[in-house]
């Protein structure tokens, strides 16, 4: 399983996925899978996806349990559902996915992170698109990722990826909210993530539990494994092709 193909992780979150609705966007599916087949021959993808929450929300509504007790049971009901929807848009392009649900002690344990290794080197190695998501029907508060952010880095540190991608919902990390600062400044390039970190707001949208904090916690990560890191704007059409092309501006985290 020689592939001299360079691994790229892309994480999408809920923001993204949804384009700031209440339901993931068909859509955008497609835009995803447009770009993967574009890139193929130079880069193996690994995608880390959130949306399982949101899938289900827009269609059922529970009741009963703690708040985390009704999050985790509609990630439960909603994973099949975004997992359904990889399947049919990526089939239309082409694409095979598999899932891949991970947890904090995937990472930690020795065994587990040989299997995961493997497992993931096994499906690049077969033409299919890996898709990662937290477990989040066994997951914590506590080891929760937020959003998958660190999810995505830990993945990419794993995998020795060349470049980590988080697709968010603003162009990158700025000086100032961008929402509430007119004259915010974009950051262009990040030497070490402890120049940032009192940057870092949280979550931008209800359906999110991300933002910028666990984009930062993320940098750090790949800092400290030796991947380069960038913050682009999901939003845009063929968002990743035009960063890796230089046609969009974000943030880059650099080595």
């Amino acid at each position: 399983m020689n592939d001299q193909r360079p691994i790229l992780v892309l994480k999408v979150g809920t923001s993204t996925l949804t384009r700031g609705t209440a339901q993931i966007s068909r859509g955008k599916l497609e835009d995803l899978a447009r770009q993967i087949v574009a890139l193929r021959h130079e880069w193996q993808v690994v995608l880390v996806s959130s949306g399982a929450i949101a899938a289900a929300r827009h269609q059922v509504e529970l009741h009963g349990g703690s708040p985390l007790e009704v999050k985790q049971a509609l990630a439960a009901i909603g994973q099949p559902m975004l997992m359904r929807l990889y399947q049919e848009v990526f089939h239309d392009f082409g694409l095979q996915v598999a899932q891949c649900l991970l947890t904090h002690d995937d990472f930690t344990r020795p065994a587990s992170r040989a299997n995961t290794v493997n497992t993931l080197r096994t499906l690049l190695h077969n033409g299919y698109v890996p898709i990662v998501n937290e477990n989040d029907t066994v997951a914590t508060e506590e080891i929760h990722f937020g959003d998958n952010d660190r999810l995505a880095a830990h993945v990419a540190v794993l995998l020795g990826a060349r470049l980590l991608v988080l697709a968010s919902d603003i162009d990158g990390l700025y000086e100032q909210d961008p929402r509430t600062h007119a004259d915010a400044r974009l950051i262009r390039e990040v030497r070490h993530p402890e120049e940032v970190r009192h940057m870092a707001g949280g979550a931008g949208t209800p359906w999110g539990s991300g933002g910028m904090r666990s984009k930062v916690q993320a940098a750090f990560i790949c800092k400290e494994g030796g991947v380069e890191m960038w913050i682009v704007n999901g939003g845009e059409e063929d968002f990743l092709r035009k960063a890796l092309d230089g046609r969009l501006t974000g943030t880059r985290f650099a080595v």
